[in-house]
């Protein structure tokens, strides 16, 4: 407000908004886990979708992302530890969130999923033709959809992230996909050389 005026003049409102902006850009990411009526945790940001992962991969390519299905399950503690603690870090939570296009669906959901090859299943029998036996499972695609129609299962994947990691190597699991380090090497190897 002007000293003068008691006004708040246009030029102190701009000033104001671009301090306003700069101080977002600054402040970390506020991320909250909420509890859905399916019983599994959420995040703001993850991929709202009609369940067509062709689609959704080439979206994710489009924004610049690389694509990634994460599988919960209602009651799973490691899914409520990765909800609360990882994917609430502002350091994890900014870099999945600028770097992925994360897919969150039920271990035992019966919503339908078309896979790369068209095929229609329920969350259930979709994660079964993939191999996923427990949660937290996150799978790793790679940037187009060429070749993954004649493929099945894992074969589909660069990566698989089977359970929970403990922090440092849960975040460097998405660096190992943003920067294709699954094309020269395994993720234990990778993850050494990067020490």
């Amino acid at each position: 407000m002007s000293k003068t005026s008691g006004v708040l003049t246009r030029r102190h409102a701009l000033a104001a908004i671009g301090l306003g902006v700069a101080g977002l850009r600054a402040a970390p990411a506020w991320a909250k886990a909420t509890l859905g009526d399916d019983g599994l945790y959420q995040m703001d940001w993850y991929l709202e979708s009609f369940l067509d992962l062709s689609e959704d991969l080439a979206g994710a390519t489009a924004k610049g992302k690389r694509f990634a299905v994460m599988w919960g399950l209602k009651g799973c503690p490691a899914c409520k530890r990765m909800h609360e603690s990882y994917m609430t870090d502002p350091k994890m939570e900014t870099y999945i969130r600028d770097n992925f296009e994360i897919l969150h669906l039920n271990h035992i959901g019966s919503r339908e999923v078309t896979d790369f090859d068209g095929r229609k299943r329920g969350e259930k029998s979709f994660g079964e033709s993939y191999g996923i036996r427990f949660t937290p499972t996150i799978q790793f695609f790679p940037e187009t959809t060429s070749g993954l129609a004649v493929k099945t299962g894992q074969a589909r994947e660069v990566a698989r992230m089977p359970g929970l990691l403990e922090p440092v190597e849960f975040l460097a699991m998405f660096r190992y996909v943003r920067q294709k380090g699954y094309e020269t090497a395994p993720f234990p190897e990778w993850l050494k050389k990067q020490a």
